[in-house]
């Protein structure tokens, strides 16, 4: 119920009575003892106290038994009673006793949104929407059971220490401040402002919060993108439709108009939520953290003054001369390498020597080149009467090898003949092989063409006593027959398990002027409408491989599912389906290539035809044709 801060009194504007004076210690009902009060408003005490039977921390809030909200709050809390969901804290009791009214809660430890975007500032898509989607599932439960929460705003929003989301102050913190029962659309609204929040840290709901209002512009909400980049498009798109309900209609493709479908879309754009509730505890801010001092020194006792003797007057030490400074040697910049000493740590540099190196001998001019000399050259060897080079002067010069030229280039040695000895009918070898491949190439030619013309392979007239192998005839199969004796249920698992079933049994007479229609919805079927779709089980008496479905429809167009079964199904979106159609027309053929074997044939209307009202759609007649 509360964050993990130190607990404290805050005043707020409003009237200062409370009743009888209660303070810490005090016991309430002979049962729930004062511990902290956490806060102060209008006539009313919000206190942590513990239950001294069951021996855990509850939170209770104390109004004056004769408060004009007394009736309000007792009425609000028998209404969140009503509602059981984990993430809720429950309420425990209420009571008007002693002229007090108080009731009790379930108490948290964890850290409230406000406090996450003040200490950690927005957070991720990914996050924020997986946190908002788990307080709209909350909701979504509550509002099926009637009940509105009434203010729901990122104070009344919970992160405990495992993670887990929790809601504060069902129905009853509405009461407290003197709100009537809560409008679910202000709910819806309300989670849409969450969403706002969490992405960047500004309030946009219509409840009352501490959150910095979120900005606009010409009276309309800034969408979430105009406020911090990066914020997905889908996000953006819900927070503008449900905050701004004047700009872009609501899409019919998802529906936002309650808390399950703004759950819908929030679960499917998170997806796999696994870890990110470990993520968001492990970034929440911890509070009373445990301060380690440093140990203090030991401090020495001082000597009595009866014992202290006073020290003898020491001479003063003569003052070292003063340093003469070294003269500033200007010297240059140079490049060296460190060398490290194993026998201790200091370090000397390598430094290039002083005088730059002598300048390499000059190339020599290359003799002039005859008027009508070859290009090209024989290549060069050395002679084996060579000498070894001897380095001129005292340091070694690799220019000095060179004795001819300065061009770098070993001289040229003539009269070297190529003395390798060559192998003897290597050339008429291969010419024989060239001709042996050929031969073959010619004969596989003339055999293949023999063939060909139904000759044999050495170009005569086959015998007639010759037997030829006869490739056996595939048997074509069975073409599939409709299946007669049919029998129909009708399908509802997701609404009170009937869908006119009075008029299932007109679809399998083979009856063009019968019928059987759903009834009519305000909403089309699907993930975002009332129901996921509706249909019928028919029968074939027997397991059958079903090739072919033809459909007379009511109406157009009509999507729909088949599933074939060896039993009849409860709910067709547990099998796998055998086809998925989207009729046009009101009539439709389905091939089923694969045939599955079964003997229930299901038939599921996905998609409705609209018709005056709503949505509406049915089957005329079925044909199931199979072997």
């Amino acid at each position: 119920m509360a964050p993990q801060e130190p607990p404290r009194a805050v005043s707020k504007q409003g009237d200062s009575r409370v009743p009888h004076a209660t303070r810490a210690g005090d016991v309430l009902a002979g049962r729930y003892r004062l511990v902290d009060l956490l806060s102060e408003s209008g006539g009313g005490r919000f206190w942590r106290a513990h239950d001294q039977i069951l021996e855990r921390h509850v939170a209770l809030h104390v109004i004056s038994a004769d408060d004009p909200r007394a009736d309000l709050l007792q009425e609000a809390a028998r209404r969140s009673a009503t509602v059981l969901d984990q993430r809720i804290l429950r309420v425990l009791d209420v009571e008007r006793i002693d002229h007090q009214c108080f009731v009790v809660n379930e108490w948290g430890s964890g850290t409230s949104l406000d406090i996450m975007l003040a200490s950690n500032g927005p957070l991720s898509p990914r996050r924020g929407a997986w946190l908002v989607s788990e307080v709209a599932d909350s909701i979504a439960i509550a509002h099926a059971h009637g009940v509105a929460h009434g203010l729901l705003s990122p104070e009344n929003v919970l992160l405990d220490t495992n993670g887990s989301v929790r809601i504060i102050g069902f129905c009853v913190d509405a009461a407290l401040h003197g709100m009537p029962p809560g409008d679910p659309h202000h709910d819806v609204v309300d989670l849409a402002g969450l969403l706002h929040a969490t992405l960047t840290g500004r309030w946009a709901g219509v409840s009352p919060s501490a959150v910095p209002r979120a900005p606009e512009k010409h009276g309309r909400v800034l969408r979430p993108r105009q406020v911090r980049a990066g914020v997905p498009r889908l996000l953006d798109d819900l927070c503008d439709e449900l905050l701004n309900p004047r700009g872009q209609p609501v899409r019919e493709v998802r529906d936002l108009s309650s808390a399950r479908g703004i759950q819908s879309v929030l679960a499917e754009f998170v997806g796999d939520a696994a870890g990110l509730a470990a993520a968001i505890a492990a970034g929440n801010p911890e509070k009373n953290e445990t301060v380690v001092l440093p140990a203090v020194p030991e401090i020495l006792a001082r000597p009595h003054p009866d014992d202290w003797v006073e020290p003898e007057a020491e001479t003063e030490p003569e003052p070292d001369p003063a340093p003469r400074p070294e003269p500033i040697v200007d010297v240059p910049t140079q490049a060296g390498l460190p060398i490290f000493d194993d026998e201790n740590d200091e370090v000397s540099w390598l430094r290039a020597r002083d005088e730059p190196a002598p300048p390499p001998p000059p190339f020599e001019e290359p003799p002039e080149r005859p008027l009508f000399a070859p290009e090209a050259r024989k290549p060069r060897f050395p002679r084996p009467d060579e000498g070894p080079v001897v380095a001129r002067g005292d340091e070694y010069w690799p220019f000095d090898q060179v004795r001819s030229s300065g061009s770098g280039l070993i001289p040229a040695v003539d009269g070297i003949d190529d003395t390798r000895e060559q192998v003897p009918g290597r050339n008429w070898m291969r010419l024989a092989m060239l001709i042996a491949v050929g031969l073959v190439l010619l004969v596989a030619i003339a055999i293949a063409f023999n063939l060909g013309r139904g000759k044999t392979p050495l170009g005569a007239e086959p015998d007639d006593n010759t037997s030829t192998s006869v490739s056996p005839t595939p048997t074509p199969e069975a073409a599939p027959t409709p299946i007669t004796g049919l029998t129909a249920v009708d399908l509802d698992p997701q609404g009170d398990g009937e869908e006119n079933p009075d008029q299932v049994g007109a679809a399998v007479d083979g009856d063009p002027a019968t019928s059987w229609t759903t009834l009519t919805y305000k909403q089309q079927l699907g993930p975002g409408g009332l129901k996921r779709g509706v249909g019928m089980v028919v029968d074939l008496g027997q397991p059958y491989a079903v090739r072919r479905v033809d459909l007379t429809l009511v109406g157009a167009p009509t999507a729909l599912s088949l599933y074939v079964s060896e039993t009849a199904p409860t709910n067709p979106e547990e099998l796998t389906a055998a086809a998925q159609v989207q009729a046009p027309t009101d009539t439709v053929s389905v091939e089923l290539d694969q045939a599955p074997t079964g003997r229930y044939v299901t038939i599921w209307l996905t998609s409705l035809p609209r018709v005056d009202g709503g949505f509406k759609g049915g089957i005329v007649d079925v044909v199931v044709a199979g072997s």
